[in-house]
């Protein structure tokens, strides 16, 4: 096992795992900054709607009296403190239409009052429209204000995309100096590692042609316990008698492999043979059940023929000869003729 290969291995991942838990990390501050933003937005966009209700409740409250109501006079909770005598003059403000004093177009100062009512129809509509161009001026600068957060937090998104894009690009750069640094340090371990090897190899060499093993001295693989036993580490191998009874009893085995395997084949050659002959009858018996089903098949349908074809003549019988009489009106009135 290449244990620094695997040390490796374990560092660049701990590398990985540490910026991808930067760029996680990175983009949850970045999701809470939005939901932060938008929850401002929320409630600027709730003020805004506190403050138009505000205005109008004011507006109302300023301009939109109830004593600027015609029907006031009749919940007026002062009414018995302003009352005074019937009708003094045409200005009376207690000549209303339900006292019946004073009707439409019968007053004196008709222009007056008239031209009076022209100008605060003309100042409510004036104010009207002032505050329409106000509420519209709030509502620009409004939109205005949320275009322009819109850019800032786009153009926040956009240097934290290039930032992580540089810390991206440093850390890969970081990645491929370090990668670099351990291939030639590897390179350089397996250089020293060759070398070494190589040298253990030719000491090795060295020692075993100096050595009594490639000497091909026999004796030096006798056994001191005796010497029909050799030392397995120095023995050369068997002499040719040795061979040649090995090389017979091989021989034997082919030869009784040979004879085994042509028992075998006979032996199958049998079975194949009894199969055979076991098939072929059961295809004689098939096809004698066959015939024998196919005359029985034959019989029936012949019978089956003669019945149908007495059924016919039967029905052709009771047809035109049994009920061709019609029954006569002397043939019913025989029925109820007694008191029983």
């Amino acid at each position: 096992v290449d244990k620094d290969a695997l040390d490796t291995q374990v560092k660049d991942r701990k590398i990985q795992e540490a910026a991808e838990k930067a760029r996680n990390e990175e983009l949850a501050n970045e999701m809470k900054q939005n939901d932060k933003i938008l929850c401002m937005l929320e409630e600027r966009h709730k003020n805004d709607i506190r403050n138009i209700n505000k205005a109008i409740s004011e507006f109302q409250k300023n301009f939109q009296k109830p004593e600027t109501r015609r029907e006031f006079d009749l919940s007026d909770p002062e009414a018995l403190k302003k009352d005074r005598p019937a009708r003094l003059s045409d200005n009376d403000p207690r000549c209303t239409v339900s006292g019946l004093q004073k009707f439409m177009g019968e007053d004196l100062n008709y222009d007056q009052r008239m031209k009076f009512q022209k100008e605060q129809l003309r100042e409510w509509s004036l104010q009207q429209q002032r505050h329409w161009k106000n509420a519209l001026a709030d509502q620009k600068f409004a939109d205005d204000l949320y275009d322009k957060n819109r850019i800032e937090l786009d153009q926040k998104t956009m240097e934290r995309q290039r930032k992580e894009e540089e810390n991206r690009r440093a850390v890969c750069a970081a990645t491929k100096d370090f990668n670099r640094t351990q291939a030639a340090e590897l390179a350089e371990r397996k250089k020293l590692e060759k070398y070494q090897k190589m040298k253990d190899d030719m000491d090795e060499i060295s020692s075993l042609l100096q050595g009594n093993l490639l000497s091909e001295n026999p004796e030096q693989a006798v056994s001191s316990f005796g010497r029909h036993r050799v030392i397995t580490d120095r023995w050369k191998g068997m002499n040719q008698d040795q061979l040649m009874a090995i090389r017979y009893s091989q021989q034997q085995q082919v030869l009784e492999k040979l004879r085994l395997k042509e028992e075998e084949r006979r032996t199958d050659a049998e079975w194949d043979r009894q199969s055979i002959q076991a098939a072929r009858a059961q295809l004689v018996l098939e096809r004698h059940q066959q015939r024998q089903n196919r005359e029985r098949r034959r019989a029936l349908d012949n019978v089956n023929a003669e019945l149908s074809q007495e059924q016919k003549s039967k029905n052709i019988y009771l047809k035109e000869e049994a009920y061709s009489n019609f029954p006569t009106g002397q043939y019913y009135a025989q029925f109820n003729t007694t008191s029983r």
